[in-house]
């Protein structure tokens, strides 16, 4: 028997616990930043374990998401047995409250999964025991999550342990070289939510995606390059590369599409790449794209997909060298508050199932309105329909599919 406990917010402890979380939490707070500099990570389980005791707790134990989000991998910890390595996402109480982003806690008040989100990317559980999880001990310890969430992100970036933890194969060449070069999954704010993803996860070869967030503006974009190969990889690469360079020189989406084109020319010549390239003003709801020989995207509305909304005639693809003379022309819609914009890449409606039915945008569709139905957030609802796709093809994609889903949630006034 389990319950949902709501994360809680700052403030004091339970009268049960006072005397131990008086000054608690700021204690062990800044003791384990204190230790996190020069720990590695390693020895971080060890520094939550410690800082979980000062806060109440008898121990702690961290799990990291698989880069598919289907398991919670256990970060190894000396003075704890193999056990409990790892929990299925989808079946265990800690999957729960990775899925929520709500703190899960045993009947018995023993354990609690609490939720890792490093801002609004999800990046594990801490699990937290004791023979009495008292509210005060919980608020503390959802404080810890929090930042143990900040310097798990921090050290994958070159922690070996923490990128070899979330992987369950080898990855190949071009896959390696792309996820090197992908945002977090998932981004935001209180006015906007961007998330994606990518399969195969180990083996993706032209298939790429960036978002970013500036004042103001939401960008998005999503890369097919022809092919499955290193040099699709390299393309892919190239491209968002570009596109960020011109953006970040202040370019508009045409600027982007010139600058992708012609570089593409001039490096890898006759490497053709598909694209959506769009900015949302998180203000007003403004969507802007230019759509260069890709799916169009599809808007969800009030738990419903509304056909041919986002539909334009779409431009010749990239690396053609066309729009190096002739710029491609935006397009404009404008979105309304819980309005959800779903991108794609045609290995998603083109993967077909062992007999040869064709996953299809009606699936697609049907997929991304239960979820809405459902209340799942954007990460979650990509989690979801992702493996749905490959449990279609049976996890053996044919091509890569990506997906990204972009949701504007104003703040009312």
């Amino acid at each position: 028997m389990t319950e949902s406990v709501d994360r809680p917010a700052s403030g004091g402890g339970d009268e049960d616990r006072s005397d131990v979380l008086e000054d608690a939490p700021e204690a062990a707070l800044v003791h384990v930043l204190a230790r996190a500099h020069l720990a590695t990570a390693h020895q971080m389980p060890s520094v939550i374990a410690e800082a979980a005791r000062r806060l109440g707790a008898d121990g702690a134990r961290i799990y990291v998401a698989d880069l598919q989000q289907a398991r919670l991998v256990a970060l190894p910890q000396p003075d704890l047995a193999a056990e409990d390595e790892a929990l299925d996402i989808d079946t265990s109480l800690a999957g729960l409250a990775y899925r929520t982003q709500q703190i899960q806690q045993a009947r018995d008040g023993t354990v609690a999964y609490i939720p890792m989100i490093d801002g609004v990317e999800r990046v594990g559980v801490l699990r937290v025991s004791a023979s009495h999880l008292a509210t005060g001990v919980l608020r503390a310890c959802a404080a810890l999550a929090d930042l143990l969430a900040l310097l798990v992100v921090t050290k994958s970036l070159h922690s070996e342990l923490l990128i070899t933890r979330e992987r369950t194969q080898p990855m190949s060449v071009q896959s390696e070289l792309l996820w090197a070069f992908l945002p977090p999954r998932t981004i935001g704010t209180t006015s906007v939510t961007s998330s994606a993803v990518l399969e195969p996860a180990y083996e993706v070869g032209g298939d790429a995606f960036d978002h970013s967030l500036d004042h103001g503006t939401l960008h998005l974009t999503l890369l097919d390059a022809m092919g499955h190969d290193l040099a699709s990889g390299g393309a892919s690469a190239i491209g968002l590369a570009t596109c960020r360079a011109t953006r970040r020189s202040h370019g508009t989406l045409p600027d982007i599409a010139t600058a992708i084109d012609r570089t593409l020319g001039q490096w890898i010549p006759g490497r053709l790449m598909t694209g959506i390239i769009a900015d949302l003003d998180t203000d007003t709801g403004r969507l802007t794209w230019i759509n260069c020989g890709h799916p169009p995207p599809l808007l969800v509305r009030e738990g419903r997909v509304l056909p041919h909304v986002l539909e334009r005639t779409p431009q010749l693809p990239l690396g053609l060298g066309f729009h190096t003379e002739r710029p491609p022309a935006p397009h404009h819609e404008r979105l309304q508050p819980g309005d959800r914009i779903l991108i794609y890449s045609d290995g998603v409606t083109e993967a077909r199932s062992p007999g040869g039915d064709l996953f299809g945008e009606k699936r697609l569709a049907d997929a991304v309105i239960r979820s809405a139905t459902e209340g799942d957030t954007s990460p979650e609802a990509l989690r979801r329909l992702i493996q749905n796709l490959l449990a279609h093809q049976r996890n053996r994609l044919r091509d890569d599919a990506t997906l990204m889903l972009a949701e504007w949630h104003p703040t009312p006034g």
